[in-house]
C-alpha cells in the first residue's frame, strides 16, 4: 500500500544549490574556473632551489616607474616606484620584495592599501581583490637610504646603494634590488623602466638606457629622466650619481657607446676605454648581433673590487682600468658578453647561473689567449684538476649545493664543460650553438634543459648523455681530446 503525501514547496535557495550542482555535473569546467576566481595570496616567492623568496607570485610586472630625489651619499630621501602590472590569478593579496627603508604610504589602484613587513616581503592586501588577468598600479612611498648597505658573504663584499666620493652606484646582484627598490626580485622576472633622479646642480644622475630628459628646476635641483628601452631584471639595474663625464663614441655598425666617467679618472681610463670597439666586433664575430641598443662603461669610483654586468652600462671599478692591459680586458671582455648571455638571455633560476657565468668566463678566457693572455688551454687544465674538489664544496656547475653562488665552479668550473662540449662537437658546430642560443631565447629566460634540447638539435644527436654528468654529476667526466689531463682527488679536510 501507498500512502500519498502532499509535497512541500522546495525553498529558492535549495533550487538553486540544485541548479549548481546539476551544472558542476554537466560542466566541471565551471568548478574550475569559479574557484580560479576565487581571490587568494599570491606566492611570497617564486620557490627557486637557491633563494625560494626571491621574486612573487600571482602577478607579472608590467613596468617599473622609480622616483628618486638625491640628496647626498649619506643621506636619506624621499623615494617612490609606481609598478604597473597584470594579475595571473584572483589576487587578495600579493608581496613585493622590499627589504629596510622607511615605508611612508602603498596605494593599489589609487586606495591604501594594508600593509605589513615581513622579512624583506612587503605584503599588501589592496581595498578591494584584484580580478584575474586584469591590470593594476601599485605605488610605494618611502624614505630611501643610501648609507644602508648589505655585505656579500658570497663574494666578500657589500650590495645595495654603494658611497662614492660624491654620490653612488649600485651593486644589486644576486637579489640586493630589494635594498633599492620594491621590486619582483628574481633574474627570471623582467619589465621596462623608467627612472627620474633629481640631484643637487653640479652632479650628474646616469641609468640603464637612454637619456629622455634633463630639466633645470627653478630652486637649482636637476631632474633626469631615463629610459631602460629593454625590459631588465632588477638585479641588472644601474642608477649612479656623481661628477661625471659623459663621453659619447660609436661602436660598430654605428652601436652608440656611452661612458659614464669620474672626472678625475677620465685620462687615466681612456687607453682601455677605448678598446670596447674591438670587443663589440669581436664578440659579435662569436655570438652574433648585439642585443641592445647602446652599451657603455660605467667607471666606478669605488674600492669594491666587483664588476657587474649591469644592462647596457657595465659597472667596472677604477682598480681594473688603472692596471695591467690584460686585467682591465678580461674584466670588460667578461661583462660585455654578459650583454649577450646573463642580460638578453636570463637564467631561469638561480640554479643555471653557470650558464651566464661560464659563458661570460669562456669568452674571456678565449680573447684574453687571442690577445696576448694567459693560455685558455692552461687555465682549463687547472680547473679540471680542481673540478671534483669544486663540485664537493660547491655542487655541480648546474646544481649548486649552497646559497654562495659566486664561487670557482661557477666561473672556470662552468667554463670547462663549454670546453668539453667545444671538444665533443667541434668548433663549428659548437659556434653554431652557441649563436642559436642567444638568437631563440634573446629578450627572454632560459634554463640548463633548454641548452641541452637546444645544443643536440644543432649538432643533429641527443648530447644529453654527454652534458647531464657534466652539470650534474658528483664526479668529474674524462675530457674530450684530453686524455692526459687528470682530476686531483678529493681533499676534504
Amino acid at each position: 500500500m501507498h500512502t500519498y503525501r502532499t509535497p512541500r514547496r522546495r525553498s529558492r535557495v535549495t533550487v538553486a544549490a540544485a541548479i549548481t550542482v546539476s551544472a558542476a555535473l554537466a560542466c566541471p569546467a565551471a568548478v574550475s574556473q569559479a574557484a580560479s576566481d576565487t581571490p587568494t595570496p599570491g606566492a611570497a616567492g617564486l620557490g627557486d632551489p637557491m633563494f625560494p623568496l626571491d621574486g612573487n607570485g600571482g602577478y607579472s610586472v608590467r613596468h617599473y616607474t622609480l622616483d628618486f630625489d638625491w640628496q647626498a651619499p649619506p643621506t636619506p630621501f624621499a623615494a617612490s616606484t609606481t609598478i604597473k602590472a597584470t594579475a595571473t590569478q584572483a589576487l587578495s593579496r600579493f608581496d613585493l620584495d622590499f627589504a629596510g627603508n622607511e615605508l611612508h604610504s602603498v596605494t593599489v589602484n589609487g586606495r591604501p592599501a594594508q600593509t605589513r613587513r615581513d622579512g624583506d616581503e612587503l605584503v599588501i592586501t589592496p581595498k578591494s581583490a584584484i580580478h584575474k588577468g586584469s591590470s593594476f598600479t601599485v605605488k610605494v612611498g618611502y624614505t630611501a637610504d643610501p648609507a644602508q648597505i648589505r655585505h656579500r658573504d658570497d663574494a666578500i663584499e657589500d650590495y645595495g646603494w654603494i658611497p662614492t666620493p660624491d654620490g653612488t652606484v649600485l651593486y644589486p646582484q644576486p637579489n640586493g634590488a630589494k635594498m633599492i627598490f620594491p621590486a619582483d626580485d628574481h633574474p627570471s622576472r623582467r619589465a621596462p623602466i623608467t627612472f627620474h633622479v633629481t640631484t643637487p646642480a653640479g652632479l650628474t644622475a646616469v641609468a640603464n638606457g637612454r637619456l629622455v630628459d634633463r630639466t633645470a628646476r627653478p630652486d637649482g635641483r636637476v631632474r633626469w629622466t631615463y629610459d631602460s628601452e629593454q625590459p631588465v631584471a632588477a638585479q641588472l639595474v644601474q642608477l649612479a650619481i656623481g661628477t661625471f663625464q659623459l663621453i659619447d663614441s660609436k661602436g660598430p655598425g654605428g652601436l652608440p657607446l656611452r661612458d659614464v666617467v669620474p672626472d678625475a679618472l677620465v685620462a687615466p681610463t681612456k687607453k682601455y676605454r677605448d678598446l670596447t670597439p674591438g670587443h663589440l666586433a669581436w664578440l659579435r664575430d662569436q655570438l652574433g648581433p648585439y642585443p641592445f641598443n647602446r652599451y657603455g662603461v660605467l667607471v666606478g669610483d669605488t674600492d669594491l673590487a666587483v664588476a657587474l654586468e649591469t644592462q647596457t652600462l657595465a659597472l667596472i671599478p677604477k682598480a681594473d682600468l688603472l692596471g695591467t692591459k690584460v686585467d682591465a680586458e678580461r674584466n670588460m671582455l667578461h661583462e660585455l658578453t654578459h650583454q649577450w648571455i646573463g642580460d638578453s638571455v636570463a637564467i631561469a633560476t638561480w640554479s643555471d647561473l653557470w650558464l651566464s657565468e661560464g659563458h661570460a668566463r669562456f669568452y674571456e678566457r678565449l680573447y684574453s689567449q687571442e690577445h696576448g693572455g694567459d693560455s685558455f688551454e692552461a687555465a682549463m687544465k687547472t680547473a679540471y684538476e680542481s673540478h671534483d674538489q669544486w663540485r664537493h664544496d660547491y655542487g655541480a656547475p648546474a646544481e649548486p649545493t649552497e646559497p654562495n653562488l659566486f664561487k670557482r665552479m661557477r666561473y672556470d668550473g662552468s667554463a670547462l664543460v663549454l670546453l668539453a662540449l667545444r671538444e665533443q662537437v667541434g668548433a663549428d658546430t659548437f659556434r653554431r650553438i652557441e649563436r642559436a642560443w642567444v638568437t631563440k631565447y634573446r629578450g627572454r629566460p632560459a634554463s640548463t634543459e633548454d641548452y641541452i634540447a637546444l645544443a643536440s638539435k644543432v649538432a643533429g644527436h641527443d648530447l644529453s648523455g654527454f652534458l647531464r654528468p657534466w652539470l650534474y654529476g658528483a664526479k668529474t667526466p674524462p675530457m674530450p681530446g684530453h686524455p692526459d689531463w687528470v682530476v686531483t682527488p678529493v681533499v676534504t679536510g
